[in-house]
């Protein structure tokens, strides 16, 4: 190559990085689409609503819900890995996203390597809740009554690798115990089964229960988390009754695709941390019945161990159930 050559190259890359230093520094410049991988009206899509008006706020551009569905998430979540990534395209995904890696054999993405990790958003907690007629009032009397096996008690999920089946995996790893599990395609026929009284048990979101728990159309065991639910203030922990091995937290995080330029990058950081802090988006995810992360918790740095944490736990219990998807 020659020098005049070379010379011309070097110029080219210095215009090039400036131009696109110039264009970091005007993000964003457009409405940002927040992918949610789920379907239009459910937990996770209020959940990306609420983070998108926040994050806008900040941002001071638009943020615009999309909703590609279906493979349990695996659609939207790819559509975000092959974006361009230039901060126009984010991801906001929950807990199914550190169980993807085992739970499918064949994902068109590395759940690692191909994301920019933003920042953990909100956890949900769960709870453990059985039909009306079931016999036992609190989560010592069905632990007695699972294991007298007098009969065969019934425990439903919406469906392999949701947050409800995993829930229901992790319980019975917990408690040594085997009941019959009946899947559902999503969580509201399951709920409705546990209304009716055609199963016995069901752990879900408290976005999903807390209505009929308060109506007292089912009987409630216990929540998942380390500590009570603010909307089920009378319900305690399953830590607090003695079963200190079985804590999930249906938890949200934020990602963009692999290779963002590093203003846009601590602009999207920096907009999370406003966001997870601001009063009106906390009362609205605590009205949703979850919690916002602090903002030590809302950066790269931590949502990478935790990933990383998340992914050792579930794998393991889902290699051992032998819980696979194509």
């Amino acid at each position: 190559m020659t020098k005049t050559c070379a010379n011309s190259t070097v110029a080219f890359l210095l215009v090039l990085a400036a131009a696109t230093g110039v264009r970091a520094q005007d993000y964003p410049a457009k409405p940002i689409a927040l992918i949610m991988p789920f379907a239009a009206g459910g937990p996770g899509d209020t959940m990306a609503r609420h983070l998108g008006t926040a994050m806008s706020a900040a941002l001071k551009q638009q943020i615009v819900v999309e909703n590609p569905s279906g493979a349990g998430g695996t659609i939207g979540i790819n559509k975000v890995a092959k974006s361009r990534p230039d901060g126009y395209t984010l991801l906001i995904m929950n807990i199914g996203m550190s169980t993807a890696p085992t739970l499918y054999r064949n994902l068109p993405y590395n759940v690692i390597d191909d994301f920019d990790h933003i920042g953990r958003v909100a956890d949900v907690p769960m709870v453990i809740v059985g039909k009306k007629g079931l016999a036992p009032n609190n989560f010592k009397e069905l632990l007695a009554h699972m294991r007298a096996g007098k009969q065969s008690v019934t425990l439903g999920h919406a469906g392999p690798g949701s947050a409800s089946h995993l829930c229901a995996l992790l319980f019975t790893n917990a408690i040594q115990e085997e009941p019959t599990m009946v899947a559902y395609k999503g969580t509201a026929p399951a709920l409705k089964d546990v209304v009716g009284g055609h199963i016995d048990l069901l752990c879900d979101q408290t976005t999903v229960t807390t209505p009929q728990i308060k109506a007292g159309t089912i009987k409630v065991y216990g929540v998942t988390s380390k500590e009570r639910v603010s909307l089920l203030p009378d319900v305690p922990t399953f830590d607090e009754q003695g079963l200190t091995n079985f804590e999930i937290l249906v938890w949200f995080a934020l990602w963009a695709p692999k290779g963002l330029p590093k203003p846009v990058f601590d602009k999207l950081v920096g907009a999370l941390q406003s966001a997870v802090v601001d009063p009106a988006f906390k009362a609205r995810v605590n009205d949703f019945g979850g919690e916002p992360v602090t903002a030590a918790k809302a950066n790269p740095e931590a949502l990478r161990t935790f990933f990383k944490a998340e992914i050792d736990k579930w794998g393991p219990i889902i290699r051992k159930a032998g819980v696979y998807a194509d």
